[in-house]
């Protein structure tokens, strides 16, 4: 079966509470750490990308509370933040993505820096790239759009046609934190085509699945059931110009299943559809294909039985599209098969994140089926590897294949 790894590898520098970060990442990993460690940064620093690209550069800033929110905050004054994304698209290109955005007085910002490269089937030519260094370009396009320190120059480079798949797959990723009083309120219909962060357009997506999916449905319908039986299915239900959901649901002693509208569910059963419908919102190739998904705690408002159904739908889904999920459940993390390379261990230390494989002790008690991975949670003995910690600093890391890092 074809990897469906999208990112192979991320390098964050004053990213929030994260002041260095290099991570390589599979089709399937967990961000695990207690609570306000900076699991959430590391997701958001890839959502603050997505949004910059599909909105503008002003409205992830101002989405986060400006430059200053952004940026982080330490003795050190650093007054710029940046990323390295290593992907390859689902054409087979490989390539890497990079920015550096620095602060500006009374909380103005600018692009100081920006590149991306391209090799492979996607590219017309043998390298494909392009390179601004202080708001000048140099690319192997033969017109190159122009330049402004006030956007992320991926959005014009978007109309040639070798960069406008790097701009898709990374416009298209999507990033949750799902809500139950959004899915359970009546939602105006939208195209359909992304699950929104809170789940607000739920009954859209659900629409499109039921019409163009190849049996996606049915399959976020099965693993449903099991995590709430009784459940037989939901269907999409209009009202006016609304649109809600409306479960059909088994009751003891009746000979056909009770239809149960989004407003008379419980939060649990929201949550496991709208986790579902994000896994599984998209299918293998297609322009629609969602290249990466990430979500915040899967598992709140779940009954801990639910925990190996809900593995099982985040595995399944890891075989077409890569997902990345932050927990600090030991019940979501007690399969003694889960793979100790699909972990990222979180820990903060005074106030900075830190991110990094689990450590030795740590990978030797899993290899040898001493603990699980939810075990070692529970036992506060889930800690980053400091030798991959030392390996990571602020200076050491490049951003850029060449020029200011």
């Amino acid at each position: 079966m074809k990897d469906q790894t999208f990112l192979r590898r991320v390098v964050l520098k004053n990213y929030k509470s994260i002041a260095a970060c290099d991570v390589r990442l599979r089709s399937l990993m967990f961000l695990v750490g207690p609570n306000g460690a900076g699991k959430s940064n590391f997701l958001d620093a890839l959502r603050f990308v997505a949004n910059a690209l599909r909105a503008s550069l002003d409205h992830a800033l101002r989405d986060r509370g400006g430059i200053n929110e952004v940026r982080r905050r330490s003795g050190g004054h650093p007054n710029h933040f940046g990323l390295r994304l290593e992907f390859v698209l689902p054409g087979g290109s490989s390539g890497h993505y990079a920015f550096r955005i620095g602060a500006r007085p009374h909380g103005g910002y600018e692009v100081q820096d920006e590149e991306c490269s391209l090799y492979g089937p996607e590219a017309l030519s043998r390298e494909a790239f392009f390179r601004i260094r202080g708001g000048e370009v140099t690319s192997s396009a033969k017109v190159s759009p122009a330049a402004s320190v006030d956007r992320l120059y991926l959005v014009n480079a978007s109309g040639l046609p070798e960069f406008r798949p790097v701009y898709e797959a990374f416009s298209r990723m999507g990033f949750y934190n799902l809500n139950p009083d959004r899915i359970r309120d009546l939602q105006p219909p939208d195209a359909g085509e992304l699950l929104a962060r809170d789940g607000g357009n739920i009954a859209s997506v659900l629409a499109q699945l039921d019409k163009h999916g190849e049996g996606r449905k049915r399959r976020i319908e099965e693993y449903l059931s099991h995590v709430v039986p009784g459940v037989h299915g939901v269907d999409v239900k209009v009202i006016g110009p609304k649109e809600t959901l409306e479960f059909r649901q088994r009751v003891a002693g009746s000979k056909d299943p009770w239809r149960f509208l989004a407003a008379n569910m419980s939060d649990g059963t929201l949550r496991a559809l709208g986790v579902l419908v994000c896994l599984f919102q998209q299918g293998n190739g297609g322009a629609s294909k969602v290249p990466l998904v990430g979500i915040e705690e899967p598992e709140t408002a779940l009954h801990p039985a639910a925990a190996g159904v809900l593995l099982d739908s985040l595995r399944d889904a890891s075989h077409s599209t890569q997902v990345l999920v932050a927990s600090h459940s030991p019940e979501l993390l007690d399969d003694p098969q889960l793979e100790t390379e699909s972990i990222l261990a979180v820990h903060a230390e005074e106030g900075s994140t830190q991110i990094a494989p689990i450590d030795e002790p740590g990978r030797s008690a899993l290899y040898d089926r001493l603990y699980t991975v939810g075990e070692l949670l529970r036992l506060n003995q889930l800690t980053p590897d400091p030798k991959a910690l030392a390996q990571t600093s602020e200076r050491q890391l490049r951003l850029f294949d060449e020029g200011n890092n």
